[in-house]
């Protein structure tokens, strides 16, 4: 697999459209760490690491809905494998005018476009949400 953050992601829309309470993905460092700014964002219920039936770690995802819809109403992949996109403090984007959240990779850990902006400091684009 190529883009391990996209696939989670794929995962997670996918899930959402057929109205599943849980979603799984394999584990890695990475994605938990993206987990945890969607479960602090209040995107997803939470996660919690399990094994898979071939005894691989991976992380079992409860989806949050409200009044039945999908809380999450579009992920969206910015940076890519086949295009890396980097961003300084300043021009990191607001997603729906601050409605919306930037997931962004920096040296200090992968965090939210506003914790990025109070940390002052850039990185790596990952996805936005909304």
């Amino acid at each position: 697999m190529n883009d391990p953050i996209g696939d989670m992601l794929t995962r997670i829309r996918n899930a959402q459209m057929r109205g599943k309470s849980t979603t799984s993905t394999p584990a890695s460092k990475l994605r938990g760490w993206v987990l945890d700014v969607l479960a602090d964002e209040g995107y997803i219920r939470g996660y919690e690491a399990t094994t898979d039936e071939r005894g691989h770690p991976a992380f079992e995802i409860s989806l949050k809905y409200f009044d039945g819809t999908p809380v999450i109403r579009e992920v969206k992949r910015v940076s890519k494998p086949g295009r890396r996109v980097y961003m300084s403090v300043d021009d990191i984007p607001q997603v729906r005018q601050g409605l919306g959240v930037s997931i962004v990779s920096t040296s200090k850990g992968v965090m939210s476009d506003a914790n990025a902006r109070a940390a002052n400091i850039g990185g790596e684009v990952l996805c936005t949400v909304f």
